[in-house]
């Protein structure tokens, strides 16, 4: 199988496109995934660049978020079968044509689902809920920043905060960024300069309730101090490419909370409550709740391009890999062709 190889920490254009060994069931659990969509993340950048907090053993392939249908199963597999449409979280491994996954990793998807909806579901929705619901219990009449707005996850976190109730203010940091997070459902957008003083300003000095925080460095600590006494501040990630270096005696004096999210310890050690988040994630999108954006597709041997444009916070919404493809581009419904 055709697969992307990062032989050495680097840049991302030291990525390697070629042919490896197909996986195959080694375990009774195991489930072989034809891969349609591959989901591509910021954190998978990081990785490459060995700048991520975990570095993998050498080589690897990135990726941890695939869509497609199950090739071939384990013996103890009773929930798919061959022919089944699935999306995937794996560790690594999602930037080939094939990815092997514990029965646990894999979910069904709705009929109504495209391939590609499913991988934008999985990472940014997956974050962006568990961050609400588990890590900030946002409540109805809260008030909800979320910062990066248009990103994957942002979008993701404006629809999950207006479902929850929430008044959300989008924050972005060009006017057509704002005026497309407006299109999804924000109640307020806003850009970052003096971004305390706008929060404070919108809520007549009370102060916002959550800060969703994707972006870090100066960002942080500025919208910090817009928070409420009892507030909370997300930490999701660090687009900025800084890590903030934040005087905590802020959190003293205002008495608010800064709460750390790491989705992926929580897929892996809290499988029930991540279960029932996909779950909800899944009927939430059946019934017209929330509307994965994609951005961008790419081939699969233009994964470094595609993690560029990622890095460079070039996008509104998600970029997608296709492993399989006829041709380029299908230009009479803008869709890539898929051979199977």
């Amino acid at each position: 199988m055709k697969s992307i190889i990062c032989e050495n920490f680097g840049p991302l254009n030291s990525l390697v496109y070629k042919e490896v060994e197909t996986p195959e069931i080694q375990n009774p659990s195991d489930v072989l995934i034809k891969v349609f969509s591959s989901g591509v993340n910021f954190p998978d950048g990081l990785l490459v660049q060995g700048k991520y907090q975990l570095k993998p053993p050498l080589p690897f392939t990135p990726g941890m978020e695939v869509s497609g249908e199950v090739l071939n199963i384990g013996s103890e597999v009773t929930e798919f079968k061959i022919g089944d449409r699935v999306a995937g979280l794996s560790q690594l491994g999602g930037y080939s044509e094939y990815n092997l996954l514990n029965k646990t990793s894999v979910y069904k998807i709705p009929l109504e689902m495209e391939h590609d909806q499913a991988c934008a579901l999985l990472c940014a929705y997956g974050t962006s809920h568990y961050a609400l619901k588990q890590r900030a219990n946002l409540k109805k009449g809260d008030t909800l920043v979320v910062l990066g707005a248009s990103g994957s996850t942002g979008i993701a976190a404006i629809q999950i905060g207006k479902i929850m109730g929430a008044k959300v203010i989008a924050a972005a940091s060009s006017i057509e960024k704002q005026n497309y997070t407006k299109s999804l459902g924000a109640d307020i957008t806003i850009g970052y300069e003096n971004i305390k003083d706008q929060l404070k300003e919108l809520t007549n000095n009370k102060g916002v309730d959550v800060i969703f925080d994707p972006v870090g460095g100066e960002l942080f600590e500025e919208s910090s101090r817009a928070l409420s006494r009892y507030g909370k501040i997300l930490v999701i990630g660090f687009a900025s490419g800084k890590i903030p270096k934040f005087p905590i005696n802020l959190a003293l004096v205002k008495e608010f909370d800064i709460v750390g999210v790491f989705w992926g310890a929580f897929t892996r050690n809290n499988t029930d409550a991540f279960k029932e988040n996909m779950n909800e994630l899944f009927n939430w999108f059946k019934d017209g709740k929330i509307n994965p954006q994609i951005e961008e597709k790419f081939k699969l041997q233009d994964a470094s391009k595609a993690l560029d444009k990622i890095l460079n916070r070039g996008t509104k919404g998600k970029v997608i890999l296709y492993p399989w493809l006829k041709s380029t581009l299908n230009k009479a419904n803008c869709k890539f062709v898929y051979c199977k």
